[in-house]
C-alpha cells in the first residue's frame, strides 16, 4: 500500500510526511492518523525516499525511541511537537 500511497501523495505531502518521520517528538501514531501509513509502511517509504546513509541514520535514531512510540511515551507528553517549533514568519 505504501508504494501506491507515496505515488498518490503530492510532493508537499510527501515532504511533510518525511519531515514528521524525522521529528523526534512526532509519534508514528500521528503519521498514521494524518496519512494512513503504519510504522512499517513509513519505514518502507523512508527506505525508498532517502539515500542509503540517511535511511540508516534515521533508522538508528528512531529504533526504540520512546517519543516516536506513543505506548513508550510519558503520559505527561500531550503534544506531538514543541510549541515554539512552528513560528510565524
Amino acid at each position: 500500500m505504501a508504494k501506491v500511497l507515496s505515488k498518490s501523495l503530492s510532493e508537499s505531502d510527501l515532504s511533510r510526511l518525511i519531515e514528521m518521520a524525522w521529528e523526534d517528538r512526532t509519534p508514528f501514531d500521528a503519521i498514521e492518523m494524518t496519512y494512513g501509513l503504519s510504522e512499517s509502511e513509513v519505514i518502507d517509504l523512508m527506505r525508498r525516499e532517502l539515500k542509503r546513509g540517511s535511511f540508516k541514520l534515521w533508522r538508528e535514531r528512531v529504533s526504540g525511541r520512546s517519543t516516536k512510540h506513543t505506548a513508550l511515551r510519558s503520559r505527561l507528553v500531550m503534544r506531538a511537537y514543541c510549541p515554539t517549533q512552528y513560528k510565524n514568519k
